[in-house]
């Protein structure tokens, strides 16, 4: 028995009921999330995203989760995070190769990897620019990148939409330039932000 999964299974089901009753959700286009390993990528705005990610994903895929090495300092929630398949990452080296180790074993495992390009809380859409590791990691396993818009504002006793798109698959493009990593996730982000006007635009 993978007991990460049986965990995470637990822990995202006593989470649910919590967040289900006070901000409740609704998932447009789960239908695009993939069998087999896929970058999740999602905006950031707030310290709940990571829960709305896990939630949008079906739970029978493992959702691992890529989250801030600070987190892991206080060693019961340090504990808690890997027994799910978290991971933590160094925000501020300028590549973590443990980091990016990790992810791979994820997604080379057949699981979803679960990342927030822009690297940290946002203020407002397009305030920071996206790093370049969700891409890099789609380049190298061949895993289709998912964009996924979460609501900034998560409204009590009324319900958030999240949106799922369409999968980004690299196949094909060979081994990117930084310029080609640079492009294509700002258009990831820019996909991101669609999403969340296709909100507005269709209800």
């Amino acid at each position: 028995m993978d007991w990460k999964f049986f965990l995470y299974r637990i822990l995202r089901a006593v989470v649910l009921v919590f967040y289900g009753a006070l901000k409740p959700f609704k998932v447009i286009g789960r239908e695009n999330i993939p069998d087999g390993p896929a970058v999740v990528c999602a905006n950031h705005t707030s310290m709940a995203d990571p829960f709305y990610m896990a939630f949008a994903v079906p739970v029978k895929y493992h959702l691992c989760l890529m989250a801030k090495k600070e987190l892991f300092g206080f060693k019961p929630l340090g504990w808690l995070l890997r027994g799910i398949g978290t991971f933590p990452v160094d925000r501020s080296a300028a590549a973590d190769v443990n980091a990016m180790k990790a992810a791979l074993k994820v997604l080379r495992s057949g699981k979803k990897l679960g990342i927030f390009p822009e690297g940290t809380r946002t203020a407002e859409d397009g305030s920071v620019s996206p790093k370049g590791g969700a891409v890099r990691l789609a380049e190298k396993t061949g895993a289709p990148l998912i964009p996924m818009f979460i609501p900034r504002d998560k409204r009590f006793f009324r319900r958030n939409v999240i949106v799922v798109g369409k999968p980004v698959s690299l196949d094909g493009l060979g081994r990117l330039s930084h310029e080609a990593l640079e492009r294509i996730s700002d258009e990831l982000m820019d996909k991101i932000a669609a999403l969340g006007h296709s909100i507005e635009v269709h209800g």
